[in-house]
């Protein structure tokens, strides 16, 4: 079956939640679908080019949720490009963006082939969705630990944000590290806002923060590869409902980042977690 304007939709809102929430939406295109009974194929030439085009629409709620602040990114990475120096908190948040993007880039452009071929292989998705639960649980753990060792209660806000610091405050090997993380996402079944969150949370960031740093990060990168594959849209057939599919993510996307920047305020990761861990177990059991 193709790309229908129904399936498009449903494409749609299952990207723009799951990308943004830390339960990979790659893993979810690939597992949810077939254990619905719904007939699309990996295989097809359309399939990819559209799930990069759902990303472009992610992509693009993160800019309209954050613009100002990226205006300020852009303005800041400029002035210290020409002044030769890094003296404020948007100039070093705009080269601490860059350090982040540049593992998963390098990686992503060197792989794409044998990646993408993951791409249509349900189990191992479903096998990998158990993996994300386990780091997503893995990093809360050793953030719990960390708050033990420095004497701090999470009911008291005052004490966590007077020990664990800004994204402005971080170093350039950290953001390294955080960038490191979403080469993981490269797999179906692993998330890049719940790899980087993690990544960030191990850090040293609140939650509220390794959020933000999660959703910054991700923008150019889910942006650079939709863009790569637009080309490759041109002619299709479904080109129609593959759009409003893409409209759809970007709404849903934009919806779901609101509600996970005020959830992270107290929030923490370990319910998805135990949803991908779920979810995984399901798909294990029932996919062949």
């Amino acid at each position: 079956m193709g790309i229908t304007l129904p399936i498009a939709l449903f494409f749609g809102v299952l990207q723009g939640a799951s990308e943004l929430f830390p339960v990979s939406s790659l893993g979810h295109a690939v597992v949810v679908p077939p254990l619905l009974g719904i007939g699309v194929r990996e295989s097809d030439p359309d399939f990819l080019p559209f799930l990069v085009l759902l990303h472009i629409g992610t992509a693009t709620a993160l800019i309209v949720l954050y613009w100002r602040q990226w205006v300020r990114i852009v303005v800041g990475f400029v002035r210290s490009v020409i002044t030769g120096r890094v003296s404020g908190g948007d100039e070093r948040l705009a080269w601490l963006l860059l350090v982040g993007t540049i593992p998963a880039g390098i990686v992503g452009f060197i792989f794409q082939t044998p990646l993408q071929a993951n791409f249509g292989n349900p189990r191992l998705a479903a096998a990998l969705l158990i993996v994300n639960g386990g780091i997503l649980l893995g990093a809360e753990l050793l953030r719990r630990r960390a708050e033990r060792r420095a004497g701090i209660a999470r009911r008291d806000p005052t004490l966590e944000a007077g020990r664990f610091r800004t994204i402005e405050e971080m170093g350039f090997g950290r953001a390294a590290l955080v960038g490191a993380c979403q080469v993981l996402a490269l797999f179906p079944g692993i998330s890049r806002s719940g790899s980087t969150m993690a990544g960030g949370l191990i850090g040293g960031l609140r939650h509220e923060e390794a959020v933000r740093f999660s959703f910054l990060l991700a923008t150019p990168i889910i942006l650079a590869a939709g863009l790569l594959e637009v080309p490759s849209l041109a002619g299709s057939a479904n080109l129609g409902p593959m759009l409003v599919g893409g409209v759809a993510a970007g709404l849903t996307a934009y919806a779901s980042a609101r509600f996970l920047v005020r959830y992270f305020r107290v929030g923490r990761l370990d319910p998805y977690a135990y949803y991908c861990a779920a979810l995984g177990v399901v798909g294990l059991v029932f996919l062949r």
